[in-house]
């Protein structure tokens, strides 16, 4: 019997699926334990604004008030100034990622949206969903120099932690603490 395409890429998807969470589990303290005691640290550059964030966030089981507040401060709306409580889940996607795919600074393309800024974003571009998980401090567009952003894509699909886009064009991945989903 002959699966269609569909069922042959979902098959397809699934091993590669398996190989790379099998891949990224020799990098990453995946134990409970080790994960709550290993600090997490995170390095960004913001695009629009120049800013750089380079610091723990994360150290003795908690997240550091101090750390995640700047960091919500630095992934700001650069065109109202409007600062959103980040998801810190999301810094915890992108630590691992960095551990995964080889330690860097991220490129932020696009970070906490107002909804006075999406909704101006939407009316230029069909690309900007109406609910974004953007105006809730829960998404960031990003890409990692010297990184393929397709290998950054594959290593965050494979660690099922929330929506990954994927913008080939554009040279960034989205990333979002959402129901894991792709694009």
């Amino acid at each position: 019997m002959q699966m269609g395409s569909g069922a042959a890429t979902a098959a397809r998807r699934r091993v590669l699926r398996a190989f790379g969470w099998a891949a990224l589990s020799l990098v990453l303290p995946f134990s409970p334990a080790a994960w709550a005691a290993a600090p997490r640290s995170i390095s960004l550059y913001h695009t629009h604004t120049g800013e750089r964030f380079e610091a723990v966030y994360f150290e003795n089981g908690e997240y550091l008030p101090d750390a995640v507040a700047e960091l919500s401060r630095v992934l700001r709306d650069f065109r109202t100034g409007e600062v959103c409580a980040y998801d810190a889940r999301l810094f915890d996607t992108l630590h691992a990622l960095n551990l995964a795919c080889g330690e860097g600074t991220y490129q932020v393309i696009s970070a906490y949206r107002s909804e006075q800024t999406n909704r101006m974003l939407r009316q230029h571009s069909r690309g900007v969903a109406k609910d974004s998980l953007h105006v809730s401090g829960r998404a960031i567009d990003v890409r990692l120099p010297g990184r393929d952003t397709r290998q950054l894509r594959d290593a965050a699909t494979t660690l099922r932690q929330g929506g990954v886009g994927y913008y080939a064009r554009s040279n960034f991945v989205h990333l979002d603490t959402g129901p894991f989903r792709t694009w």
